[in-house]
């Protein structure tokens, strides 16, 4: 018996990278996923893999940054599977590598919108579902950054920081609803965003400093957010969890 048999889960961003790993490791534990991404082919792909190994899925494309997007995106979770017991909000990007006192303004506005905003209005629809089930679990990833600075990534930073207080407050506001929610802070992990941003030699330098001298797998960051989405962790909410090879402890 899976860890999430009968529920129904929603990631975003679930294309790829930690976002695929996720929806994966949800149908795997025997929920029925909603795989939401922007890129239709990558997100169908998502579904194929899932339905192969015999899991339930369902892409809807959609936007994070897009209020209305998100509000249909768990429209159609309901109308598919008839409620909304888990949220995983995934979907984010890095943005320009600019100092402060130079940073692109159109491009702070596209980060703060995915990587903050996207998940208030991811979190903003999906609490008003889980209210009506009577409960839920919301996981939203944030990253190291929700902590400590990424030089010449202001806004990744800035948003990441938001990420954690937002999941702290939805924490506090809805943890006698028997809702919870917490947040995932992955260190640098093998995913396409990495290395669409960094080459070999770049990616080498980053996993030596952490202490386990190596880049983190998308699977060890899903297997945490299953446990997090599952009732083992049912006395946890408004927590932050980070997972980074102990880059963020030295």
């Amino acid at each position: 018996m899976g860890l999430l048999n009968e529920k129904v889960a929603l990631v975003t961003g679930a294309g790829s990278g930690i976002g695929k790993a996720i929806a994966i490791a949800y149908a795997h534990e025997g929920a029925s996923v909603v795989v939401s991404d922007i890129n239709e082919q990558h997100g169908q792909q998502t579904v194929a893999d899932i339905e192969s190994q015999g899991g339930k899925a369902l892409f809807v494309k959609a936007d994070s940054s897009k209020a209305e997007d998100n509000k249909n995106l768990v429209a159609a979770a309901v109308a598919r599977f008839g409620r909304l017991d888990i949220a995983c909000n995934n979907a984010g990007i890095g943005g320009p590598a600019q100092l402060v006192g130079e940073y692109d303004i159109a491009a702070w506005d596209k980060v703060i919108g995915i990587n903050l905003s996207g998940v208030f209005y991811g979190c903003r629809y999906q609490l008003e579902q889980m209210e009506k089930n009577g409960g839920g679990n919301i996981v939203n990833i944030a990253s190291i950054h929700g902590t400590v600075a990424a030089p010449m990534s202001s806004a990744y930073t800035a948003a990441k920081h938001g990420v954690v207080g937002l999941t702290k407050n939805i924490a506090a506001e809805y943890g006698q609803k028997n809702i919870r929610c917490n947040a995932v802070g992955p260190g640098y992990i093998l995913t396409p965003l990495l290395d669409d941003n960094l080459d070999e030699n770049a990616k080498k330098a980053i996993a030596a400093k952490a202490p386990m001298n190596r880049l983190g797998d998308v699977k060890e960051i899903a297997d945490l957010v299953v446990f997090l989405s599952s009732d083992k962790s049912s006395f946890t909410t408004g927590s932050y969890f980070i997972a980074d090879g102990g880059y963020t402890a030295v």
